[in-house]
């Protein structure tokens, strides 16, 4: 029963998304306004009522209240409330997504858990390198756009150095608008410099996640996603009877 209800919960959030995406469709709106609203307080009901029997069957509510999943949970409800005395906010409901990420958890997907926990902490481990990896690109298309608008006119689109700047990371990045572009010898000397560098500049973040994922598979520590019905911890070493954070039988 338990797994049939995350999956009708499932559902359910996914069917709720969608009424939002809807209700932002102006035809659509227009012509459904009140179906729309209706379903939309329903969904609302619904997860309300579900979010207070969380708060119930929980040992210590205000743990549950303010971890993760627990305000997620509350923020999935509270627009629709806020809307009544603060029109316009209807589409943050959309994020009611991330309450997804806890079907990923109840259902027992232990897998993707571990992968995105195992991933989650490659990106953190890497911090440092691509902040300074981001920085020498911020640095390198500062002065190349600064060198393109010294070389072309206002005619050619660049009227100043931030509109250069901004041409010159649309190049780095292999983007490419075309929405201004170089018309001089040495203006199209630069740009197809920063097309090449744009290649090896792609791979360097890729290059650097990598490197501290294999660091981290060298020392990665199996995890179950039992989760604490007194902190809501769901993060304990294999076989563990006893929460690591609170202490709470399993």
């Amino acid at each position: 029963m338990g797994k049939l209800f995350d999956v009708l919960l499932m559902w359910a959030i996914l069917l709720s998304v969608g009424v939002v995406f809807l209700e932002s469709v102006p035809n659509i709106n227009a012509k459904y306004a009140e179906e729309l609203r209706i379903t939309e307080f329903f969904f609302t009901a619904l997860f309300t009522v579900e979010y207070l029997l969380r708060l119930y069957s929980v040992k210590k509510p205000l743990n549950y209240a303010f971890s993760f999943f627990g305000l997620v949970d509350l923020l999935s409800v509270l627009p629709t409330f806020v809307e009544i005395l603060l029109p316009g906010v209807a589409s943050i409901r959309v994020i009611r997504i991330l309450r997804l990420l806890r079907v990923f958890r109840v259902l027992k997907l232990v897998g993707f858990i571990k992968e995105a926990s195992f991933l989650r902490g490659a990106l953190w481990g890497a911090r440092k390198k691509i902040m300074v990896f981001m920085s020498t690109v911020l640095v390198l298309v500062t002065i190349l756009g600064t060198l393109v608008y010294i070389v072309e006119d206002a005619e050619s689109g660049f009227t100043s150095i931030p509109r250069s700047i901004y041409w010159a990371i649309v190049t780095v990045t292999t983007v490419g608008y075309g929405d201004i572009a170089p018309v001089t010898v040495i203006g199209q000397a630069i740009a197809s410099f920063i097309m090449l560098i744009g290649y090896a500049i792609i791979a360097v973040p890729t290059g650097i996640v990598s490197a501290e994922m294999v660091k981290g598979s060298e020392s990665k520590v199996s995890k179950n996603t039992q989760s604490c019905r007194s902190c809501s911890e769901d993060e304990h070493q294999d076989g563990a009877k006893y929460c690591n954070k609170c202490g709470e039988g399993l």
